[in-house]
């Protein structure tokens, strides 16, 4: 019995030790599967921008793309990358306030643009200093043009005399409500304490309810927002607190959730993803860490970024999306992100806070302003010097 069992054993050595030489033969024969590598080309060649800071499509079956050009215009062309003109959508020069961290910031789509031609803007004004959120109509006899007779004023909110932090993005929801992001108002530091502040719609994430009207104003307030019917003065609209300057953000069309980009101070860019009612700790800490207080800050009931970085790799995170494409199969479902100090551009893969994965796809060199997507959500890259790049893997 003894013999049978040695030989037996020394049968599957021999077997096991000729399958690991001959696996060895072959990864000798086979090239090592490696990461993809990526670079930036220019989308639409024919095309330049003045101070491009966001790229929009609608589900309108009609394949255009729009740019936001922060001075105050938006431009409409065809989705095509021999596209040679671009028409403009909207001109509100004459109504922005563009210098700085200041000007026309944001554009969104009502859900049923296809069938009330609604869209929205967020800029800033002058006299009083203030953020506009306004609606605009197209009539579909125009689709490239807008009436500028058509601009309703939905919401305005007083901003102090700096030219930074002013925020801007908005986003329809997969509830259907739009989300506002606004910035601690500016200077550095937060100087007024408005992130902290919920008596004021600064250094928040707001939502709000655009198919209605409440108490005289020309929106509602969503009945399961966090502050509704509060008695300590705090501001309903809210949705989220605690943010510097979130620029840009956006929903994951799979999973629902929320990403902001959120700029830091002087020492981190974090990335938080963002849920109701959450403060995000601004200005008692900058992304993982105290600021003020400087050391030994209260953390109890803060809400920690999902990733951070140091200003050794960028200095104002530039938000972008959870990527669902096709071109570049291997980044489905990371966010991809950027920085527009540095160029640099990131995904970041985020199952959790044990299991988050961040890789650099590529140090562009671009002052990275915004990422859009179009209607196959591929996505491209706003650069502030003009022109709309697309990532591919090469």
């Amino acid at each position: 019995m003894k013999t049978k069992i040695a030989a037996a054993i020394v049968a599957a050595v021999v077997i096991v030790t000729t399958l690991t030489v001959v696996f060895y033969l072959r990864s000798l024969r086979q090239p090592v599967s490696l990461p993809d590598s990526y670079e930036v080309i220019e989308a639409f060649p024919n095309l330049s921008f003045s101070y491009p800071v966001g790229l929009y499509s609608v589900a309108d079956g009609t394949n255009r793309l729009f740019v936001l050009e922060q001075e105050g215009t938006i431009r409409v062309f065809e989705n095509n990358r021999n596209v040679s003109a671009a028409q403009v959508f909207l001109d509100i020069r004459d109504l922005v306030l563009f210098g700085g961290e200041q000007g026309l910031l944001g554009l969104a789509f009502h859900p049923s643009f296809a069938q009330n031609g609604y869209f929205y803007v967020d800029y800033v004004a002058d006299n009083p200093h203030r953020t506009v959120i306004a609606r605009y109509s197209v009539s579909s006899s125009t689709p490239n043009q807008v009436d500028r007779n058509s601009e309703l004023i939905v919401l305005e909110v007083a901003q102090p005399n700096f030219p930074n932090h002013k925020g801007g993005q908005l986003a329809f929801g997969p509830d259907g409500y739009l989300y506002i992001g606004l910035g601690d108002g500016g200077s550095a530091g937060d100087p007024q304490g408005n992130g902290q502040n919920r008596a004021t719609l600064l250094g928040k994430i707001l939502r709000i309810d655009v198919d209605s009207s409440s108490l005289g104003l020309n929106y509602g307030i969503p009945p399961d927002n966090p502050f509704v019917g509060n008695t300590e003065g705090f501001r309903e609209e809210i949705f989220a607190y605690g943010l510097r300057n979130p620029w840009r953000f956006s929903f994951d069309s799979a999973a629902g959730q929320l990403w902001v980009a959120d700029v830091g101070q002087n020492r981190i860019e974090e990335i938080d993803i963002v849920e109701k009612g959450k403060n995000y700790g601004w200005n008692i800490m900058e992304g993982t860490l105290c600021y003020s207080p400087s050391q030994g800050c209260n953390q109890t009931g803060l809400e920690l970024p999902v990733w951070e970085y140091g200003h050794d790799l960028g200095y104002s995170v530039t938000g972008g999306f959870v990527y669902h494409g096709s071109l570049m199969p291997s980044l489905r479902g990371t966010y991809i992100y950027g920085d527009y100090g540095s160029g640099r551009i990131w995904a970041l893969e985020y199952k959790g806070s044990n299991q988050t994965v961040n890789k650099e796809l590529v140090d562009s060199n671009l002052n990275i302003t915004s990422f859009g997507l179009d209607q196959q959500n591929e996505l491209y890259i706003c650069d502030y010097n003009g022109k709309i790049y697309i990532l591919i893997v090469v």
